[in-house]
């Protein structure tokens, strides 16, 4: 209970990951490892997209460009740790839970409205990203992987708030507290819907 009250409370996500979910990823390390690679490959390729889409941004730029070398380091541990283990980066595989996420977003509306999905669609993966790192570093037996997540749950929260901050900062926080609530609640149905898996970070 004080784990659930935890992941509202710090991230608003309503529905916490079933805790079988870490018996099957450490069953699939190198699995789970590769998929952890290219979730921070795509976030630093996203945080490149949104510079270059909205270039006229300045704080925005400013936020985003420091992520970017940041997830791409993440990337490159992750390699790191596959490589010491022993264990090969396998291939990409199709992100359900992002592209879940991405069926969300408004396709019409006013470019504002498009603009604030963008953010709060990688603040939604920060947040999940940030939960199951959470459950991974406290839930594996492997000592040095916890230690190696718990630096990963660290860093995706204050990705989480960059983005939320981000959206504040352009649009009324209103709208943005309104739409965030509207994102909060559209999750749990995807996490409903997916398949528990343990190849997968999200």
């Amino acid at each position: 209970m004080q784990y659930d009250q935890h992941t509202k409370n710090i991230l608003g996500l309503q529905l916490p990951t079933d805790p079988r979910w870490v018996d099957l990823a450490a069953i699939s390390l190198e699995a789970i490892l590769t998929d952890h690679a290219y979730c921070e490959q795509k976030a630093a390729t996203t945080c490149i997209s949104l510079i270059q889409k909205y270039s006229e941004k300045e704080q925005l730029v400013t936020a985003l460009a420091p992520i970017v070398t940041e997830e791409w380091g993440h990337f490159r541990l992750v390699l790191q740790e596959l490589h010491k283990r022993g264990l090969k980066l396998g291939k990409q595989r199709k992100d359900e839970y992002v592209n879940a996420l991405l069926n969300f977003q408004q396709k019409g509306g006013s470019p504002e409205e498009r603009f604030l999905d963008k953010l709060l669609t990688m603040a939604m993966i920060e947040a999940r990203s940030c939960e199951r790192f959470k459950r991974l570093s406290e839930g594996l037996n492997d000592a040095y992987l916890s230690k190696f997540y718990r630096r990963f749950m660290e860093s995706e929260a204050g990705h989480y708030t960059l983005f939320i901050e981000l959206a504040e900062t352009y649009l009324p926080q209103e709208q943005v507290r309104r739409r965030w609530a509207e994102w909060l609640q559209h999750e749990v149905t995807i996490m409903k819907d997916l398949e528990l898996r343990g190849d997968r970070i999200h």
